[in-house]
């Protein structure tokens, strides 16, 4: 047996009509466990292959925004407003597991690619629907402006500064793992019984059912979380950026008062940890501006390198603030990242990130498809 039939999903077939991040996100990770994933584009193209920053060539199809989403797939051109395209992707349809979609609700009726249509050719179809707010909601949706409306953004800002919103697509990326998940649930309902299945996620719930922590707080306490930058409401120090004597900046994730009595005696200020205003994580809490001056000084004072070496020694929690580059190019994160391939001289980013002794790791997937032909009778 070669390796990409002892993936888990070898044997599925995915028809992917859904376009931008959330969708092929969806579409990448199948492929990653073995399925074929057919990508039906339209004629202009999925529009992430016109965003393109300006290091990049003007004259590709294939962005580097295209390419976090869409390596290993297939992909072809289709117009479903003809319908030669209709039929095109009723025979695909006919013979997928799983059909990716991300039309505003209405839409894939008015193009006949709807769960209801699809089902009719094919009963055992599970078909996962993205869309922005829900199926009775027609607005589309986008992740800046989910992040704006779901809190996001608000608790990403600094206190008395202007929200931010986060430098990835993250409520996309959040409801790429919900849909996964509905997925593959459907999935397992199917081997169980045979029976397709709809399953439908939204932006909206995606992004509201990762409030965690923040959710809980104002729904126990009535109090509405503010923002903190990169500190935490109830955890202290965690998250806030120091900047050591020789410019490296990092941070610290002490949880745990053991961990903080540690961090202490690595400062070189062991007394800290017996004083009553910062003794439990209650008090660093209620206290949390007297103790963030002491340690911006005392780390300050430090060398950087050399503190993270004796607090990892000490087993407190603790990092170097990284570059996107520079996270990409640490040992740790080698087994992450996809090989160059033909057509494609560039790596890529693997999406699934469990690992399990009882199947392998795709050694590498097809490039980022250009986009494709028709497909051949």
């Amino acid at each position: 047996m070669n390796a990409a039939a002892a993936l888990p999903f070898a044997d599925i077939l995915i028809l992917e009509l859904a376009g931008v991040l959330a969708g092929p996100q969806v579409g990448q990770f199948f492929a990653e466990l073995g399925a074929t994933v057919v990508k039906v584009e339209p004629p202009a193209g999925d529009v992430t292959r016109t965003w393109k920053t300006a290091a990049e060539a003007p004259d590709t199809d294939v962005s580097a925004y295209f390419s976090c989403a869409n390596w290993g797939k297939e992909s072809v051109v289709l117009d479903l407003t003809t319908p030669a395209g209709l039929a095109a992707v009723h025979r695909l349809a006919a013979r997928a597991d799983i059909v990716l979609a991300s039309y505003k609700p209405g839409d894939a009726e008015k193009l006949g690619v709807d769960y209801a249509a699809l089902r009719q050719l094919n009963p055992e179809l599970i078909y996962g629907h993205l869309t922005g707010y829900g199926p009775a909601a027609k607005r589309a949706g986008y992740d800046a402006v989910l992040q704006a409306e779901t809190g996001f953004m608000h608790l990403n800002g600094l206190p008395g500064q202007a929200p931010q919103k986060m430098p990835v697509a993250l409520i996309d990326l959040l409801a790429a793992h919900q849909l996964k998940e509905g997925l593959l649930t459907a999935l397992y309902r199917r081997a169980c019984s045979g029976q397709g299945a709809l399953v439908q996620v939204s932006l909206l719930d995606s992004a509201l059912a990762s409030l965690a922590n923040q959710a809980a707080t104002w729904l126990v306490t009535g109090r509405d979380p503010q923002p903190l930058g990169s500190g935490h409401p109830s955890i202290v120090p965690y998250g806030t950026v120091y900047r050591a004597a020789d410019g490296i900046q990092l941070i610290l994730a002490v949880g745990a008062d053991r961990q903080f009595r540690q961090l202490c005696e690595a400062l070189g200020r062991a007394a800290w940890a017996a004083e009553a205003r910062f003794a439990t994580n209650e008090a660093r809490v209620a206290h949390r501006a007297a103790l963030e001056a002491l340690l911006h000084g005392r780390i300050g004072e430090l060398p950087g390198a050399e503190l993270l070496a004796e607090l990892e020694r000490r087993a407190v929690p603790a990092g170097a603030v990284r570059t996107v580059g520079e996270a990409l190019s640490h040992e740790s994160a080698q087994a992450m990242l996809l090989p160059p391939a033909a057509g494609f001289a560039h790596p890529g980013l693997r999406t699934v990130a469990f690992r399990s002794p009882q199947w392998p790791v795709a050694a590498a997937l097809p490039a980022p498809p250009r986009l494709g032909p028709l497909p051949v009778e």
